[in-house]
C-alpha cells in the first residue's frame, strides 16, 4: 500500500477480504486513499440478507456484485450510517446493520460515525488462548 492507513483504534489497517477481493482499491483493505474514495468505503462490514436488501432499496444493488449474506465488503460509511438510521426507527431489525470488524476499518469513517456506534455491532474476535491449546477452554 502506498500509505499507511490506520483503523479506528489509531493502528495499522488490518487486511480485511481477499474473497471476495474488496475496498475502493480492490487490494482487500477498507482504505480510502485519503479523498481518493469519494464514497469512502472504509466500514469493514459483513452483509446479511436484510441488509442487501435494505442496500438495494436504496438504490445500490451489492447482489448484482455477488454478495450474499456473510460476506465481507468495505461498505460506504454513509450508506452503513443509513442502515443503522434505519434500524434506530424500526425500518430494519438489528441483523440490517452489518457487523463491524473495527481493527480493518479506515479511521475516516469516524467522520461520520462515533466509535461507540460501531462498537454497538462490532466483530467478536476470539482471544487467543494463553494455555496455547487453541480449545479456548482450560
Amino acid at each position: 500500500m502506498a500509505s499507511n492507513p490506520l483503523n479506528v483504534f489509531k493502528q495499522p489497517l488490518k487486511l480485511f477480504s481477499q474473497q471476495p477481493t474488496t475496498g475502493f482499491f480492490r487490494d482487500g483493505y477498507c482504505r480510502t486513499g485519503g479523498d481518493v474514495d469519494p464514497g469512502n468505503h472504509a466500514v469493514a462490514g459483513i452483509v446479511t440478507d436484510e441488509f442487501l436488501d435494505f442496500s438495494a432499496s436504496r438504490g445500490n444493488d451489492l447482489r448484482s456484485v455477488g454478495l450474499k449474506g456473510g460476506c465481507k465488503w468495505c461498505l460506504c460509511t454513509a450508506r452503513w450510517l443509513e442502515a443503522y438510521q434505519a434500524y434506530r426507527v424500526g425500518k430494519v431489525t438489528n441483523l440490517g446493520v452489518p457487523r463491524v470488524d473495527l481493527d480493518a476499518t479506515e479511521d475516516s469513517a469516524l467522520r461520520m460515525v462515533g466509535v461507540e456506534t460501531f462498537s454497538q455491532f462490532a466483530v467478536k474476535h476470539e482471544q487467543p488462548n494463553p494455555s496455547g491449546n487453541g480449545s479456548g477452554s482450560n
